[in-house]
């Protein structure tokens, strides 16, 4: 990104404004609970251009598609009636099917079973021209699973730098590396096509057209044609394009690469887990995922990160820097541009979002949305693709756009913070983080408590493992593990009055029973022994084992709880919002309440439907909806049964927190529920589903009004505080003299406070870009920082041209700030 890229984007970022209701020092007051608007209408707009001018004409409020065209984007500047937000976490990769080589359901060659062809993949695309010819200079090219603009990557940048100028663009190695490795798999070279068995190789290559990658799938489409490969180019909206890369058997053939995109969820501190989430079995429930197979090494390596299998920070860089590389040698996914996203709006509408994450994936959308600082009145957001697979909590859709809405109707127990990525209490007093000492744990807010100590022995009552057949939980003590340690234990102290506060949409209370339900499914859905097994979940079920040590209810009303973990994060916060969320009922796809969910169960253990797709696929059963389709009707028969029955799920344990009394209220006011709205979503949030239309791609949402926080609850953002950085110097270095330069770091102009800077790295690279020099910059005062590098360190500088590169690491935002500065070396 050239320079004029970088200020235009830092300018945009500073007019990154979440909500302020504080004017003048004043509070405004607001008896609203709940959202701030009354409805919110969610329709479907592909086109990006289209979706601007309907927010000019007042049609839309919000656009939730991240923007990267560099021209769309001036005429958002460019207009009275628009204003935007700015992220960072949304980026584009492309997606290998790893199944072969030759497909069994098709007999064709897939080169991309073989992984020294996708490492190929890499010097074949030149991520710089995706980067400023398709992006507009609004992005940065990407090499590896850790996003550019997030605190590890500027942790690791001197080890990633490396790779990415090992992997930068080649493309006569990349014609190299693939005709070495197509003539072991038996194909021929004739009339400049690769042939296997008297055929043409074809690749089935999926291309979305909503977005730029469109652009970039037409470009990688024509490099693999200039190696030799005949290319199917199948342009496709996500709809159609989700079901067959994401939902198809790989083994069948029916595609080799898809255009992929992403949006992170939140400001993500801690990338650890990317390495198993997206090249193991770990990542999802889906067929693509159960046909990942990374090398042993890679594999140990990725849970070893996912897990927080390590002791010292200097462990952890080493486990990074195995990993990153053995990513590059696995490579089933090709990463290309982070994006810097524009999220635009009308001028009067208020959103909070994450700067990471964008719209979409904000996870307090919905309690900070509005129009003009006023209650009340509706809010239409255009979404560029919606209503795609199926809805429900446990393994339903992943898709970003649904997500959004879903998360609009339900909540967590701690929230992301939209800047930091720090978890914030929502439904939780307070939790008391204990660590074993030496581990490299902070901590920053006030609401937990963090302590060192010797030795955690977890308690012999504490629950670690679950008996399918007899339907219970199994102590520490009953499984034999008397004895057993872990490096942390958390204390979470819920809200006093959490159940009687926080209440379902069909105005059920909120129960112990919904959270020891979200517990059971973790361990019943893992076991063969269980009527709904799904060996599609035994995979992320064992990367939890790894690291769970044991849960323990200490108080019922209020909840207090005991969670015993090896999982190991750098930030106190992370631990206590993994312990706060454990329990609470929003499932890795949606909030769900036992009483829901007890409908669903009885439909998979009856082999009518099934949570998960993989699941859905392998049984040929329909992917479990609770918000339309064949599914309802399944589900409503399941109502009516378990009413009549005032039936329990897991009786044994469920019957503890549950009365038959209680069920039968449960299942009335869900039926209640569904006559009215024709459907079986419920959530706990601020806004509820009132209207959901597959077809015409519309969902409508309504405000709670029984929802408890004020709508100012989480209405104090202030701006990301983006450093901007500006690196000074000498243009001449003596290599026997050494060299000065001079770092100025601000803010709006004013400059950043030492105590706001976690680090400042430096990284000095020769003429050839082999790095030379790594080091830390010194503070000098506020906003002034200084790099020296010593006469010997110069001395180790060859003779041409140098180029010093810095990385900015604030503490009050996780988006780190990068600046350069090239050089002369004279001897």
């Amino acid at each position: 990104m050239d320079k004029m890229s970088r200020k235009t984007i830092k300018t945009a970022t500073i007019m990154l404004t979440l909500i302020v209701c504080m004017l003048a020092g004043t509070t405004m007051a607001l008896a609203r609970t709940g959202a701030w608007v009354d409805e919110v209408v969610f329709v479907m707009e592909e086109d990006q251009n289209k979706a601007v001018a309907r927010i000019e004409s007042g049609e839309l409020d919000i656009y939730t598609l991240g923007i990267s065209q560099a021209d769309l984007f001036r005429r958002i500047q460019d207009s009275p009636k628009l204003a935007y937000e700015v992220s960072y976490g949304s980026y584009n990769e492309l997606t290998f099917n790893p199944a072969g080589p030759v497909f069994s359901g098709t007999g064709k060659l897939n080169p991309f079973a073989v992984p020294a062809i996708r490492e190929a993949v890499n010097w074949l695309i030149d991520r710089d021209y995706l980067t400023n010819e398709v992006l507009g200079g609004l992005g940065a090219p990407r090499y590896t699973a850790l996003n550019t603009a997030f605190a590890d990557y500027a942790r690791y940048a001197d080890t990633i730098r490396q790779l990415e100028l090992k992997y930068g663009y080649d493309f006569e190695k990349a014609k190299e590396v693939i005709t070495r490795e197509m003539t072991k798999l038996g194909a021929t070279m004739s009339g400049g096509k690769w042939h296997f068995r008297g055929e043409p190789v074809t690749l089935i290559f999926l291309i979305r057209t909503e977005d730029e990658r469109r652009i970039m799938g037409d470009y990688v489409a024509a490099q693999l044609e200039k190696v030799g490969f005949v290319v199917d180019r199948q342009y496709k909206r996500g709809a159609d394009a989700t079901p067959i890369w994401n939902a198809s058997e790989p083994s069948e053939g029916k595609w080799h690469i898809y255009t992929g995109g992403w949006i992170s969820t939140l400001v993500n501190r801690d990338l650890a887990s990317n390495f198993s989430f997206f090249y193991t079995k770990r990542g999802m429930n889906s067929p693509l995922w159960m046909a990942y197979s990374p090398s042993t090494r890679f594999d140990e390596v990725s849970l070893k990160l996912e897990s927080g299998d390590f002791s010292t920070m200097e462990e952890r860089e080493a486990l990074f820097a195995e990993a990153l590389e053995l990513s590059m040698k696995d490579s089933v996914r090709v990463w290309l541009v982070d994006r810097v996203s524009v999220w635009p709006r009308s001028a009067d509408t208020l959103l909070a979002t994450d700067v990471g994450a964008g719209m979409s994936a904000s996870r307090i959308w919905g309690m900070t949305v509005r129009k003009d600082e006023k209650v009340g009145g509706r809010v239409t957001i255009g979404n560029a693709s919606m209503l795609v697979e199926p809805w429900n909590p446990v393994a339903g859709t992943n898709w970003v756009y649904d997500m959004m809405i879903i998360r609009g109707t339900g909540q967590q127990a701690a929230i992301p913070d939209p800047f930091t990525g720090l978890y914030q209490s929502q439904r939780v007093k307070k939790a008391e983080v204990t660590c074993i000492e030496g581990l490299p744990v902070t901590k920053t807010l006030d609401w937990v408590d963090l302590n060192f100590i010797d030795k955690i022995e977890v308690p012999g009552d504490a629950w670690i493992d679950w008996d399918a057949k007899a339907q219970r939980f199994i102590s520490v003590s009953e499984a034999g593990k008397a004895g057993l340690t872990a490096k942390s234990k958390i204390t979470v102290y819920y809200e006093d009055n959490l159940f009687r506060d926080t209440k379902w949409h069909d105005g059920s209370p909120l129960s112990l029973a919904d959270m020891v339900m979200k517990l059971v499914l973790a361990f019943d859905r893992a076991k063969p022994e269980s009527k709904l097994f799904d060996a599609s979940a035994q995979v992320a079920f064992r990367s939890f084992q790894e690291t769970f040590r044991g849960i323990r209810i200490v108080n019922e009303d209020p909840l207090v709880i005991e969670y015993y973990t090896d999982q190991v994060y750098l930030d106190s916060e992370y631990l206590a919002g993994d312990a706060a969320n454990i329990m609470w009922p929003f499932y890795s796809q949606g909030p769900g309440a036992w009483h829901v969910l007890a409908l669903g169960i009885r439909a998979e253990e009856n082999n009518e439907l099934a949570f998960s797709a993989a699941k859905a696929d392998k049984e040929k059963i329909e992917w479990m909806s609770y918000i339309a389709g064949p599914s309802l009707a399944v589900l409503g028969k399941h109502l009516d049964q378990a009413a009549s029955e005032a039936y329990i799920p897991y009786a044994p344990t469920m019957g503890k927190y549950v009365t038959s009394q209680q069920a039968a209220g449960r299942y009335a006011s869900l039926k209640k529920w569904n006559q009215e709205r024709k459907h079986f979503w419920l959530g706990t949030g601020p806004l509820y589903l009132e209207q959901v239309h597959p077809v015409e791609k519309i969902a409508v949402l309504k405000r709670f009004e029984d929802y408890a926080d004020s709508a100012e609850k989480w209405a104090g953002f202030a701006q990301p505080k983006i450093a901007e950085a500006e690196l000074s110097g000498p243009s001449v270095i003596n290599r026997s003299r050494g060299a000065t330069f001079n770092l100025a770091v601000t803010f709006d102009g004013k400059p950043y406070l030492r105590q706001d800077i976690d680090y400042i790295k430096y990284m000095v690279f020769d003429a050839k870009d082999a790095l030379v020099l790594v080091g830390e910059a010194e503070a000098v005062a506020d906003g002034q920082w200084q790099i020296s590098l010593s006469p010997q360190e110069t001395g180790r500088l060859p003779i041409g041209a140098t180029r010093i590169e810095v990385v900015v690491v604030p503490t009050v935002v996780s988006i780190p700030s990068f600046e350069s500065l090239q050089v002369m070396t004279l001897p």
